[in-house]
């Protein structure tokens, strides 16, 4: 049976938040064919667009917890926009504002054929289920561990580890192990929790590379060094069309021309310079930083970057 309702098949774009997610969500939805549609497991989500409700960050879905999420997550691959909901959650100019821009996603997507593309880091431990009961194709973008340290420290953003903690069938699957890491770690140090969360993250990524080797793994870095030629191979692979037009908007996304770092208030855009980008890191971390960094992410960073890549 069909789960959506033109035979495009949707596209999930995950990995840790702040490793560059939005950025290769934006730039394949600049595809004519693709609606881009953002992030539902956010726990701070729109219910307009996904209406259940998420009490987790990285939220994790399997077929034994599936009938609370599937049947939502059909209608949003059907392009069913839940106006009611939405209006009875509004609260400001701005949410009123951004209904009008998810409805209009909703409707074009529905009324033109497109593939939906869900862009969404919180879903990464769940991307097995998306791939088997959503027949969805996956890209997981990576970021070196002190550039996701750097990033996050920069931002002021603290993880609660009890969003992990608090899910019975993830740390039974993936997590029991590293119980006492989490809740033994500072929760006033970002830089540790931000390393124990990418290994989290990352290791089991590495895990899904042989049940499921089709998962297209793409780093972050790469992608920033080389724009055109890296999106136009991520392009081919899965089947969507590069055009001039496609071209034109990642040049644009990351020319010389853009900033070097996003003001706080602007963190999910997408217009960065970005070579100069890949080394706010260095300044941001102390060195000592980076050493505990390493030395948490050790086991799993070496499958993702290289000794060379720490200097």
């Amino acid at each position: 049976m069909n789960i959506s309702a033109n035979e495009l098949t949707p596209i999930l774009v995950t990995g840790s938040h702040r490793s560059g997610t939005t950025w290769v969500g934006k730039m394949l939805a600049a595809a004519a064919d693709t609606a881009y549609i953002s992030e539902p497991l956010n726990v701070l989500h729109r219910p307009g667009v996904f209406r259940v409700p998420v009490k987790y960050w990285y939220t994790y879905i399997t077929e034994e917890n599936e009938a609370e999420y599937l049947p939502a997550y059909r209608e949003l691959l059907n392009f069913q926009y839940h106006t009611w909901l939405e209006i009875k959650s509004l609260r400001s100019l701005k949410d009123f504002l951004r209904m009008g821009r998810d409805f209009r996603i909703f409707f074009n997507g529905s009324m033109s054929g497109q593939r939906a593309l869900i862009k969404d880091p919180f879903a990464v431990f769940s991307t097995p289920w998306f791939a088997n009961r959503l027949h969805c194709k996956i890209v997981i973008t990576a970021r070196h561990p002190a550039g996701f340290a750097g990033s996050l420290k920069r931002l002021g953003w603290n993880y609660d580890f009890n969003n992990l903690l608090n899910q019975p069938l993830l740390m039974r699957d993936h997590l029991e192990a590293d119980r006492a890491a989490m809740q033994a770690i500072d929760k006033n140090n970002i830089v540790s929790q931000a390393a124990l969360l990418w290994k989290f993250i990352y290791r089991f990524v590495h895990g899904t590379r042989e049940s499921f080797p089709q998962f297209g793994i793409v780093r972050h870095e790469d992608l920033s060094l080389d724009p055109v030629n890296r999106f136009q191979i991520l392009y081919k692979s899965l089947g969507m069309d590069f055009t001039e037009r496609v071209q034109k908007i990642i040049e644009n996304s990351s020319s010389s021309e853009n900033p070097v770092r996003l003001a706080r208030n602007r963190t999910h855009s997408v217009n960065l310079d970005s070579r100069a980008n890949l080394d706010n890191w260095k300044k941001i971390l102390s060195p000592e930083e980076i050493s505990r960094v390493r030395k948490i992410t050790e086991g799993v960073s070496e499958f993702f970057y290289s000794e060379e890549e720490w200097k």
